[in-house]
């Protein structure tokens, strides 16, 4: 990338580019890149040096260890040679039946040529003792223990001899001397034969120790430790020597005899392996291979920069194109206040071109006259490090033709990649579209709520309507009784009786419409009404009169359950018997269909057997009529939707409003075979719940 080409750039990108530029050239700030390298590829050297230093070393204790390992091994083989070679000279002596002067000489000089041979014996074939001869070169080996109190494990390399016809060894034991001291020792017997016919046993008794010392010390036991083991590792017998302060390798092998197994260790002490050789040795190596490293570093840290280069300038060509595309203004401005950067829109936006604004300080050519103390005292503000709110201000900018628009500034510091704040850089969006809507919205908003209004008032006179319908029916019917029974007076004491009893249910319907108009007045107007405590007796006896005026004229049976002891309930009395009414009326008219036979309408009131709703009180409306069809239940509390012809469709809609006010929900269920249930429970009243 070319240096000079930043020229062409706007000045916040300018110092970005810059700065990239640097970091390309100089490595990370202050060169820390280039010390954070070597420094790794030192550690790297010295690491490699270790590990090479210490794999020579590994190298050089392999070596010592394997050339023991042959050590041993030629060991076991020499005794392998040693012990044959005693058999041939055994089997020597047994050619013909020994003669005891003759066998006697013979033994001895085999004795005195092999030091570690202690005794032989010539048995019969019962192995009874015929002839023995014990080492010229020592005391008798069985003077403090006895050859009998010894025999055994000689009697049994006997017996293995015998089966296999050959050579045979026995497990070693110890055997105590006079001096108080003692050694292991091992029996070898040879079985004798002539023509096939078994005649006896020659009987050798080795000593282990003297089998390693005389065998293996002089060629083996110089440089090592030479030691008979058990498996479990007891030392039967040691020979040999060891220099102190050197390393201990170990090396072990079967020495596998007819009848035995011993296992032959040799422990030898080697010196350390020679540092400075290694050192030089590895120090070439790490060199070599530190060599590849740097050139492998320096050819990935060319690829590594230019890849850098290629993508700060599509980084830089896509931010200007970003920042052209936008239609959100920027503006950067320097801590002085003068402008060091604008976007293509923000010059759309006022009408002035990059050049005209870029480096202008206080007044700015975009402000409105009438504004400009204004906005200087602001700036003022601003630029003494009382930051802007987060969400932004809104201010008013002025175009080049002097018109007037409002504006959304929303500025943030300007931070270096030091960490130091160089300036304010701000999007400055054009927000009078969005005013036009706001006044839009406003108008409509104002329109719709005198539709609402409007929609109220009918509201209210079609629940008038609905409402009172029922109270001036009964009012009327009241009104035609009274006259009927002036008409057809009998006795005028009744009568009179009659009508007073007729005008004050006149009085009581009149007194419910008012109530009704009252509360329905309330309920469109959204306040709560006035509650009290009731008892759920009163509120199926106020409407009885009513329900048994429509059940007579429509042959319909009413039941009234009451669960006794039942609590009072907290609600609009009023509103709450205009529900039951609207539940009753329902049920009966659901009935009034041609061809049924049986019309029975229960209205019950019992204890809430719902989880969580002990203390409420259950109110039921069950009818037997031909029940809800599909498709009128979806529609069911829908306003002014009904199947009756002279209905309004505000029945129920009134119904599930009034109980969600007391905090309620109106339910319903088909029931088999046919009919319909609907049920909504109400609180107990306070005094009621403390009594509980």
């Amino acid at each position: 990338m070319n240096p000079h080409a930043l020229q062409r750039l706007p000045l916040s990108l300018k110092t970005r580019a810059t700065h990239a530029w640097r970091t390309l050239k100089d490595g990370l700030p202050g060169g820390q890149g280039r010390r954070a390298l070597w420094l790794a590829l030192i550690a790297l050297v010295l690491a490699m040096l270790l590990t090479l230093v210490w794999l020579a070393g590994r190298y050089e204790a392999g070596q010592l260890q394997a050339e023991l390992e042959r050590d041993s091994a030629d060991a076991v083989s020499d005794l392998r040679t040693q012990l044959t070679q005693h058999v041939q000279a055994l089997q020597g002596l047994q050619a013909g039946l020994p003669n005891e002067g003759f066998w006697s000489v013979q033994a001895q000089n085999l004795l005195r040529e092999n030091r570690d041979l202690l005794r032989i014996e010539w048995r019969d074939k019962a192995l009874n003792l015929t002839h023995f001869v014990d080492s010229p070169l020592r005391s008798p080996v069985f003077e403090r223990a006895s050859r009998p109190q010894n025999l055994n494990e000689a009697l049994q390399a006997c017996a293995r001899a015998q089966r296999s016809n050959g050579v045979a060894y026995s497990g070693s034991y110890f055997l105590p001397q006079a001096d108080g001291l003692g050694f292991e020792v091992m029996e070898m017997c040879l079985p004798t034969t002539q023509a096939g016919v078994l005649v006896g046993f020659t009987l050798v008794t080795y000593s282990l120790q003297e089998l390693l010392q005389v065998r293996l010390g002089n060629s083996f036991g110089r440089r090592n430790e030479l030691s008979f083991t058990e498996a479990d590792g007891t030392r039967l017998a040691i020979a040999g020597s060891q220099r102190r302060g050197l390393r201990v390798f170990t090396a072990q092998q079967l020495l596998d005899l007819p009848g035995k197994t011993l296992v032959l260790r040799m422990d030898g002490r080697r010196s350390e392996p020679a540092l400075f050789p290694n050192v030089l040795t590895a120090l070439v190596s790490a060199m070599s291979m530190a060599l590849v490293v740097v050139m492998f570093l320096l050819a990935k840290d060319a690829r590594r920069r230019l890849k850098a280069e290629n993508d700060l300038a599509e980084a830089l060509a896509f931010r200007k194109a970003m920042e052209d595309s936008l239609v959100t203004g920027l503006r950067a401005r320097d801590l002085e206040g003068r402008i060091t950067y604008v976007n293509p829109a923000f010059c759309q936006m006022v009408g002035l071109h990059a050049e005209q604004l870029t480096g202008q300080n206080a007044p700015m050519p975009y402000w409105p006259p009438e504004m400009v103390d204004e906005y200087q005292q602001r700036q003022a503000v601003r630029l003494a490090g009382n930051g802007p709110p987060r969400e932004g201000f809104e201010s008013v900018f002025m175009r080049q033709d002097g018109t007037h628009f409002p504006v959304l500034i929303i500025e943030a510091p300007l931070i270096s990649v030091h960490g130091q704040q160089t300036g304010w850089m701000g999007a400055v969006i054009d927000i009078s579209e969005q005013r036009r809507t706001e006044e839009l919205s406003r108008a409509s908003q104002e329109r719709l709520q005198a539709t609402a209004r409007l929609a109220t008032v009918g509201e209210m006179a079609s629940l008038l309507s609905h409402e009172l319908n029922q109270p001036l029916a009964a009012i009327a019917s009241y009104a035609i009784g009274s006259l009927n029974l002036l008409k057809d007076a009998v006795t005028p004491a009744q009568t009179l009786d009659d009508v007073q009893m007729a005008l004050r249910r006149i009085a009581e319907q009149a007194g419910r419409a008012g109530r009704v108009i009252n509360s329905v007045h309330d309920f469109v107007r959204r306040r709560n009404q006035a509650r009290e405590a009731v008892t759920p007796q009163a509120l199926l006896d106020a409407i009885a009169p009513l329900v048994n005026l429509q059940a007579r004229k429509l042959q319909v049976k009413v039941h009234t359950r009451i669960e006794p002891k039942l609590p009072t309930v907290m609600c609009d009395r009023t509103m709450v018997e205009q529900v039951l009414l609207n539940l009753a009326r329902n049920g009966m008219q659901a009935m009034d269909q041609p061809g049924s036979s049986e019309r029975v309408l229960v209205l019950q009131a019992r204890r809430s057997i719902a989880q969580g709703a002990a203390d409420a009180v259950e109110f039921s409306v069950t009818d037997v009529g031909c029940g809800i069809a599909q498709d009128v239940a979806a529609q069911l509390f829908t306003p002014f939707f009904t199947t009756k012809a002279e209905g309004m469709g505000l029945g129920l809609s009134l119904c599930r409003t009034v109980l969600e006010q007391h905090g309620s929900h109106l339910a319903y269920e088909a029931l088999t075979p046919k009919g319909t249930v609907f049920r909504f429970t109400l609180s107990a009243s306070v005094l009621d719940k403390i009594a509980a």
